[in-house]
């Protein structure tokens, strides 16, 4: 039986980072470090070793503190240790994204019930940084058009690890401009319904946070509803 977990570490563990991006935009590529290939096949054995399928979550592109580190998306190594429990010896990074992430996780039951009902991931799979910053691939269309065809294959291939088709999540205002292009162009997703990104809530929204965190578990348990 090949689960989705196989299918998850296979393609990770062999993740190849772009040779043709603009000058001054870099990439990082944690996949091809020992300890985050073990922290891949530790966390996907953990909570994905089925063939039952996923509401999918997807970001833009990893932040340099988050799975730029990790290699799990939204996860820094002291949110791995303390909701995944799963060891590390990586440098604790700040990521407000991944501590509005975790706060969800667990109003929905903790890691092991929402990682057996959805797929936390991006457009894009890796860091992408810039004057030593995080850096979106729409930030400028020649990043966007240069890495078309990886997003494209990024999302066909991941679809298949066990995707839920009925609906999938979009994370970031922005970002839904592309997963909407995207799934015009290929028809993933039945349907797509967009959250406000977790970066953007904890920036810029801080004192309504609660509201944005009641939003986002209504809206998860909407799709469970309709996407399994």
């Amino acid at each position: 039986m090949t689960t989705f977990a196989s299918k998850a570490i296979t393609y990770y563990n062999a993740l190849s980072a772009p040779t043709t991006l603009p000058p001054g935009v870099g990439v990082m590529n944690p996949y091809q470090q020992p300890e985050v290939q073990q922290i891949v096949r530790e966390f996907y054995t953990k909570f994905y070793e089925d063939t039952h399928p996923r509401v999918f979550v997807l970001g833009i592109n990893p932040g340099r503190f988050g799975a730029g580190i990790t290699g799990i998306s939204f996860t820094t190594p002291q949110n791995l240790r303390r909701y995944c429990g799963i060891e590390n010896s990586l440098r604790d990074t700040p990521e407000l994204s991944s501590r509005f992430i975790y706060q969800v996780i667990e109003a929905l039951g903790g890691a092991q019930t929402f990682y057996g009902q959805f797929f936390l991931t991006s457009l894009f799979p890796l860091a992408l940084i810039k004057d030593g910053k995080n850096y979106n691939f729409y930030d400028d269309r020649t990043t966007t058009n240069v890495l078309w065809p990886a997003i494209t294959e990024t999302v066909r291939t991941q679809l298949h690890f066990g995707a839920s088709r009925h609906v999938a999540v979009c994370l970031g205002r922005k970002n839904e401009t592309y997963l909407r292009r995207l799934n015009e162009q290929q028809g993933f997703f039945e349907r797509i319904v967009t959250l406000d990104h977790p970066r953007y809530i904890l920036q810029y929204k801080t004192k309504d946070s609660p509201l944005y965190l009641e939003k986002y578990i209504a809206t998860l348990q909407d799709c469970l509803d309709v996407g399994l």
